[in-house]
Formats: structure tokens, C-alpha cells, sequence
């Protein structure tokens, strides 16, 4: 179901295209290169839009549809880095990545060697599009579309720029619920304080497309509830 074109920018895959087009007019979903984690690819908004001015009208259909699936965030990139470059976080365990977006975080434990990983996004275009991302990068997940129907217990939660809004912590603990271990990955929040988090250490990343967001977005903290002081 895809529709592959030579100019940089132009619609590759059609359903996604077709969802962002319901919301945000002339979008596109096109295939990119993550600038920082080499060797993945996903279907995100194309980099150029938009390429003329939008209406009033049409400017509110964008702010009232957030395609956040659309984006590769800061955050996502560098979780998806250090799975990739530690694949002992997830090797042969089975993993949750709450609030997936585009897949990134979860393809990368995919192809990290995870025993299974489970997609949870409340947003149905999310998860077809982590779906499509999972194909285009050759590994398998599983999708669940609420966080308390997801069933069974998983050994690792992953969960990227989720923390947006400081009424979000309250999920610290639900992810505790569901597993011994999280790693998470924040740009936003970068204050509170839980008894079982620690951080790992900051990177610098950016947005794909680029938003041109200030520098304190860039820099992305990973926090973990790893029982043992040393990484796997």
C-alpha cells in the first residue's frame, strides 16, 4: 500500500498520507533517515510543509489534530540510540512502548533482539503508523490501543516524551505496576523527583522534520528504575 516517488519530500505510503490529509491539507508521509540512530528509517511529515500559507481555517484543523506520530521526537531518537547501542535492555525480554508514536522506541527494541514488543498509542493513526514503520525497518509488534487492555506482564516499559505536562506523572507508578524496569526519555519535564528513578545521563537531539525548537528541547534526559547500579 505504498507509492514511491524520486523527489525528496513527496508521499511514499498512502494510508498515512490519506490519514494526515483527513486533518492537515497537502501533508505527506514520506520515508526519513534518523539523523541520530543509523540505519532507521521512518514514514514522518514531509520536511518541506508546508510549502504555502495556510488559511485560518485550515491553520486550526492542523492545531486541532496534533499528529504526533508524525514527528520523530528528540526524545524518541535517543531512547532508540541507547537501545540500540545497549541491546541488553531488551534482549529476549518482553517489552511495552507506552504512548508509541511513530514506533521508534519499540522498533528499536525490536531490532535490539526483544523477545516481543507491544505498541500502546490511544491514537489509532499511531498505531498504523508504527505498524507501517515496523515493516519498513523488517521486524514485528504487537499494538495495543489502551494501556490497562494490554494484557499480561512485560519486563521493560519504554516510554518517550510522554511527560509533557507535569499532570502526567501520576504514570511513573502505573508503569511500576506493569513492569520491574522503565527507561524513559523526557525533554520537557525536567524537575520531579520519584524514589525509583534515577537518571542515566542527557543527549542532544533534535526533532525529524525539524521544528527548529529552542535549545532546552534538544536536550533529552534518560531516567531508569533498573534495580542494579550497573547497565545491563
Amino acid at each position: 500500500m505504498t507509492q514511491k516517488v524520486n523527489r525528496q519530500g513527496a508521499c511514499e505510503h498512502t494510508v498515512l498520507t490519506e490519514q494526515l490529509r483527513r486533518h492537515i491539507p497537502g501533508a505527506c508521509a514520506c520515508r526519513q533517515s534518523l539523523p541520530d540512530v543509523e540505519g532507521l528509517s521512518l514514514y514522518l511529515l514531509n520536511p518541506d510543509y508546508p510549502q504555502q500559507e495556510l488559511t485560518a481555517d485550515q491553520f486550526r484543523a492542523v492545531l486541532n489534530y496534533p499528529a504526533y506520530w508524525a514527528f520523530c521526537w528528540a526524545s524518541g531518537q535517543v531512547l532508540a540510540r541507547h537501545l540500540l547501542q545497549q541491546p541488553g535492555w531488551v534482549q529476549g525480554r518482553r517489552v511495552l512502548d507506552f504512548g508509541s508514536g511513530s514506533g521508534v522506541a519499540g522498533i528499536a527494541a525490536a531490532l535490539a533482539g526483544a523477545r516481543e514488543v507491544v505498541a500502546c498509542d490511544i491514537d489509532p493513526d499511531a498505531l498504523e503508523a508504527s505498524r507501517a514503520n515496523a515493516r519498513l525497518n523488517g521486524v514485528r509488534l504487537a499494538f495495543c490501543g489502551d494501556y490497562f487492555d494490554c494484557e499480561g506482564e512485560f519486563d521493560l516499559v519504554l516510554a518517550a516524551d510522554v511527560l509533557y505536562d507535569r499532570e502526567n506523572l501520576p504514570w511513573l507508578d502505573r508503569f511500576l505496576e506493569r513492569a520491574p524496569e522503565v527507561l524513559l526519555a523526557d525533554s520537557r519535564i525536567r524537575d520531579f523527583s520519584h524514589p525509583r528513578y534515577r537518571k542515566l545521563g542527557q543527549w542532544q537531539s533534535s526533532t525529524v522534520p525539524d521544528l527548529d525548537e529552542s535549545a532546552e528541547f534538544r536536550t533529552v534526559t534518560i531516567y531508569s528504575t533498573a534495580p542494579r547500579n550497573a547497565q545491563p
